[in-house]
């Protein structure tokens, strides 16, 4: 499955590359290609709205779990090591490194939303964990920090994000999905899971969590995707 969609993903973004000539792959926030993402930006960021919420789907709308795509960019499903934690730093007051028992000591969310992946699918699935918000107040996120990037052990894939998101009442690192503890083919042990962005900011087999002054990007960011990415 991973496979199958990372290649139709390398297509996309090689009709992209070739679609003008103003875009450079190894600069893709240089040129034409740079200047429409932060148009993207600006528009996306000027319609999102903190408090808005997606709207919670009726539990007869599940998608039967063997047919929620699994997605990982490692040759077989990732494995979290046996001294796995989640690393937490950046602008914060309290760096730390959090056990999955540690994290589950804080406030739960549950929640029951529609996924949106880039490519036109889309699945539903209950999910609960912590709120990145409740996290950042546990560590003493800085206001100052304005973006959020999160990093993964499926072969250092990463994103960042804008602080608002972030910290939106939906967007969770997950470690339970449909009642039960998440699989390794979804992600675990804590993957973040968001209502307002589309699947490929959602990034999986999580390893850290920095609260940062500025942007960095993406695996498939860096590569042309949209940043913001919102839906």
């Amino acid at each position: 499955m991973s496979e199958r969609v990372l290649t139709r993903r390398r297509v996309l973004l090689g009709a992209a590359a070739l679609a003008t000539s103003a875009c450079d792959s190894q600069r893709p926030r240089a040129g034409f290609l740079g200047v429409m993402d932060r148009f993207n930006e600006r528009a996306q960021s000027a319609l999102f709205h903190p408090t808005r919420l997606a709207p919670e789907e009726p539990v007869e709308q599940l998608t039967p779990p063997g047919d929620f795509p699994h997605y990982f960019i490692s040759d077989t499903v990732p494995l979290a090591p046996a001294d796995w934690r989640l690393e937490v730093g950046g602008l914060v007051d309290r760096p730390r490194a959090f056990s999955l028992e540690e994290l589950r000591r804080l406030p739960r969310t549950d929640y029951r939303i529609r996924h949106h992946c880039v490519e036109g699918w889309s699945a539903v699935a209950s999910w609960h964990g912590v709120r990145v918000s409740d996290l950042a107040k546990a560590v003493g996120a800085d206001p100052r920090a304005g973006f959020v990037e999160f990093r993964s052990f499926d072969q250092g894939y990463y994103s960042s994000w804008d602080a608002p998101s972030a910290l939106h009442a939906q967007t969770v690192l997950a470690y339970g999905m449909n009642g039960a503890p998440l699989i390794p083919g979804h992600g675990a042990p804590l993957r973040l899971y968001s209502g307002v962005k589309l699947g490929y900011k959602m990034v999986k087999y999580l390893t850290t969590v920095r609260f940062l002054p500025e942007a960095t990007g993406g695996t498939w960011e860096d590569r042309g995707y949209e940043w913001f990415a919102g839906v």
